[in-house]
């Protein structure tokens, strides 16, 4: 009886085991599927999607005595009266780019204007404030006081958290590819060069202190931004001063940029606009071109010198079916802008959007933007003007 007993309580046993382990085997089937479609659902979403961000650049800030005695205060330096009229303007875009053609050393060293400038650090706050993101530093002034005004000026842009691009603080400094990502997973990468440095060598074994134009070293370092990021954009400080249009080595220069797969080159140094278009590289791409971006702050005085400007252009990246995505750039704007002050006392300096200019500003203020904006888009039709 016993013997009965057991028997069966064995094959009971054995049932529900058999059962235990079906439902086990059908719940991991069923997870496992779900888990699948979630995975499929996902992928299908990123191939559908486009993402997009904004980016912006200005030009030339070039900090003459005039322009910082005028943003003395008591207790220091405050340039922010003369650009709260385009801070919205370039704190809206994902990402602001600026070309500081001054360092910032500060007073401890003396500040000091043309020929030789060195600039408060609060410059550098301000554009921070402003919603700049990285500035480029290679210029023909980034040598005007010495390695002592570099490192003091990289020393207070990574204080205040501030990419830079074109001067460094070291050799292993300059080997690391300035690359900013955004949280819409799309990368650039920045680049910044100049011509020269006024005549002021560079101390010996020192050359990471200032990018200098040299084709190989720019082959090189393009060849690594592609590797890390979706988007190059190189500064140039290059071409002839006041000069309204690009010359012949501009346009070679941009050239060879595009064939090497520079995606965006925003130019700086004649300290006034030179026009915008596409430039074709030698595999189909399509390369991005501001010649010159002008003054954006400075004391320079003649009409054209002190108009500048922000461009912005939208960045797309857009996942195909393999799982690679492909990068276009759209939309290219632009907003021209005007350096307004007292001429009797050489103060209230302000940066000043052109359409938002009167007559008391400017005179004939409607004329000027007009030809400015057909000067700017003499090779680019499509371009559009920010007025709002």
């Amino acid at each position: 009886m016993k013997k009965k007993i057991s028997f069966i309580v064995f094959l009971l046993f054995m049932a529900v085991s058999l059962l235990s382990c079906q439902n086990s085997k059908g719940e991991y089937e069923a997870s496992d599927h779900a888990a699948r479609n979630e995975k499929d659902i996902v992928l299908k979403e990123q191939i559908n999607r486009t993402r997009a961000i904004q980016l912006a650049a200005v030009g030339d800030l070039l900090i003459h005595d005039r322009v910082y005695n005028d943003a003395k205060e008591a207790d220091g330096f405050n340039f922010m009266p003369m650009l709260e009229k385009v801070e919205t303007y370039l704190s809206q875009p994902t990402i602001t780019t600026a070309n500081q053609e001054t360092m910032i050393g500060g007073e401890v060293i003396g500040l000091s204007s043309y020929p030789r400038f060195n600039s408060p650090v609060a410059v550098g706050d301000a554009l921070k404030e402003i919603g700049v993101d990285i500035v480029s530093l290679a210029n023909n002034h980034t040598l005007d006081r010495g390695e002592e005004a570099i490192q003091r000026s990289i020393s207070h842009w990574n204080k205040i958290n501030m990419s830079y691009v074109g001067s460094y603080q070291s050799q292993s400094d300059s080997e690391k590819i300035r690359v900013i990502e955004t949280k819409e997973d799309i990368a650039l990468s920045f680049l910044s060069y100049t011509y020269g440095t006024n005549g002021i060598p560079t101390p010996d074994g020192k050359e990471y202190l200032v990018n200098r134009i040299d084709r190989k070293k720019i082959a090189k370092d393009v060849k690594k931004a592609r590797e890390v990021s979706d988007v190059v954009v190189t500064q140039l400080h290059f071409g002839d001063e006041y000069e309204r249009m690009p010359n012949q080595s501009q346009k070679d220069l941009v050239q060879y940029l595009a064939d090497l797969g520079v995606n965006i080159v925003f130019g700086h140094h004649p300290h006034v606009l030179q026009p915008i278009e596409w430039v074709e590289g030698v595999n189909g791409n399509r390369t991005f071109v501001v010649y010159s971006l002008g003054n954006f702050l400075s004391g320079q005085e003649a009409f054209y010198r002190r108009i500048g400007g922000m461009v912005q252009l939208t960045i797309e990246k857009k996942y195909e079916k393999d799982g690679k995505a492909t990068t276009t750039l759209t939309a290219p704007k632009f907003l021209p802008t005007f350096v307004d002050f007292t001429e009797a006392s050489k103060s209230d300096y302000q940066v000043i959007p052109m359409y938002q200019l009167t007559d008391e500003e400017l005179i004939d203020h409607e004329q000027h933007y007009q030809e400015i904006k057909q000067h700017l888009s003499q090779w680019m039709p499509e371009l559009t003007f920010i007025e709002k």
